[in-house]
């Protein structure tokens, strides 16, 4: 059941709907069936997953809080990551890791560990229970005492399958006090929607049949590698952050606050600054989770690197089991610690970092841009071709070529230039603060965009396969 199709839209009418008729209590038992039968319409023989993952993290929470020995605490927290991360490791990278290996030996493996189903957003709701229990272990959150609520908060339905990974800290509370559903919330939560269906039917879906055009391709010249991945830049933008909007703007018309995991990532000036941009739910998560507690930034400049690339390697593979996730986790870590090498070596003052601003957006964007080209191919051979393509520089364009041009400058261009205002203004809602007229024409504008050029239920979100 996709945002952008007519069968969600009658699914979330009746549950919005219903919802709002009823107590607290009641309302929470009625999400979570909604939830569940939200995720059962992917495939229902998942929602055990979901159930087993709920219920041994409601367990060893509840032991950790009751438990007063700290040997036992330990015990049920390394309970809790071992199961999420067990069930994980076996549905997302046993094939992954038993193809390699019959690669590497030439022995076949068993057919039923290289055809393992991967459940939809298992990645995501795995992350998110399990730092529940670790904030629980860590005392800096509250445990739920009821099941259902906690069941709810592992399975609410806008941000199950894609995001954002929300903190026991920030949802959990909002499920067991209940919801606060108002009329500003519906009408911010409305445009939310408008604004994710925008980018994901408008932007996304108009620009994948360009990006395919280029990655399908057996030899792409440069010109037509630089098309591929800049058009894929705005794609994968367009649609991960169209499904964080409409997420939480159908959360918000239910009363519901979600994190904000997408804040202008194409502006930003350096590597660290990108992770502070994008995919902000996972990239604060490997850093609580996993970068400070290797170390983070203590131990000096050669354990400081270690750990980046460490955090970024995981990182990488946590998007999918495949090499070329590897390699783009391992590129991100290496700009990671250039980014500090060259800040050592070359310090600039303020002065200078103002008069350079666009000059390290730029750069920026392009070295994001390469490491969407790994990220896109489906090889790495593939990144290898693409590369050496590139460096041979043949910039010849055929009909198709500047059709394509064309096509991704008219749906990328008036994207970069709201973008540009928000960025300006430090406000990503500026438009709301408009008269009434200039305001009335980019809401009009926007649906229009949408009725007349959006794609409804033909692509599915591209974060949906991790």
């Amino acid at each position: 059941m996709l945002f952008n199709s007519f069968d969600f839209l009658v699914f979330f009418v009746v549950v919005f709907a219903v919802q709002l008729a009823l107590p607290h209590r009641s309302r929470n038992l009625f999400l979570l069936a909604a939830s569940y039968f939200f995720y059962g319409c992917w495939n229902w023989k998942f929602l055990a997953l979901i159930a087993l993952s709920t219920v041994i993290d409601f367990y060893c929470s509840k032991q950790i809080v009751a438990s007063q020995e700290q040997r036992k605490r330990k015990l049920m927290l390394c309970i809790s990551v071992v199961a999420n991360l067990g069930i994980l490791a076996y549905f997302k990278y046993a094939g992954f890791f038993a193809d390699s290996l019959q690669q590497l030996i030439g022995v076949e493996l068993s057919s039923f560990t290289r055809n393992i189903v991967l459940p939809a957003g298992i990645s995501f709701y795995t992350f998110q229970t399990m730092s529940y229990t670790i904030d629980v272990y860590r005392g800096e959150v509250d445990r739920l005492k009821r099941f259902s609520d906690f069941a709810l908060y592992v399975a609410f339905f806008p941000q199950l399958v894609a995001g954002p990974i929300e903190r026991g800290s920030k949802l959990a509370p909002q499920i067991e006090q209940g919801p606060r559903t108002t009329l500003l919330g519906f009408q911010s939560g409305s445009w939310l929607i408008v604004k994710g269906l925008f980018k994901k039917a408008v932007i996304a879906d108009n620009l994948a049949p360009v990006v395919s055009d280029v990655f399908n391709a057996p030899d792409p010249n440069a010109a037509q590698v630089l098309i591929g991945v800049y058009a894929f830049a705005f794609q994968i933008y367009g649609d991960f952050s169209g499904y964080t909007d409409i997420a939480r703007g159908v959360a918000r018309m239910m009363g519901y606050d979600l994190i904000l995991n997408f804040r202008l990532p194409y502006f930003a000036t350096n590597p660290s600054d990108f992770w502070q941009r994008w995919h902000i739910s996972l990239s604060s998560w490997l850093r609580d989770y996993l970068y400070i507690p290797l170390g983070g930034n203590r131990g000096g400049s050669w354990f400081t690197y270690r750990n980046l690339m460490i955090t970024m390697l995981l990182g990488g593979l946590w998007h999918g089991a495949a090499w070329t996730f590897v390699l783009w986790g391992a590129y991100h870590g290496a700009i990671l610690i250039g980014h500090r090498l060259f800040q050592k070596a070359f310090p600039l003052s303020d002065k200078w970092l103002q008069r350079t601003y666009l000059l390290r957006v730029l750069a920026m964007f392009h070295f994001t841009c390469l490491g969407w080209l790994i990220f896109r191919a489906d090889s790495v051979s593939q990144v290898g071709t693409m590369l050496g393509n590139l460096a041979a520089m043949d910039f010849a364009l055929s009909i198709t070529d500047s059709q394509n041009l064309w096509q991704l400058a008219l749906l990328g261009v008036p994207l970069l230039i709201g973008q540009s205002l928000q960025e300006y203004t430090k406000n990503l809602n500026f438009y709301s603060h408009l008269s009434l007229l200039p305001r009335t024409a980019i809401y009009s504008g926007v649906v229009l965009a949408i009725i007349t050029l959006g794609s409804f239920g033909q692509q599915q979100f591209i974060y949906f396969q991790f």
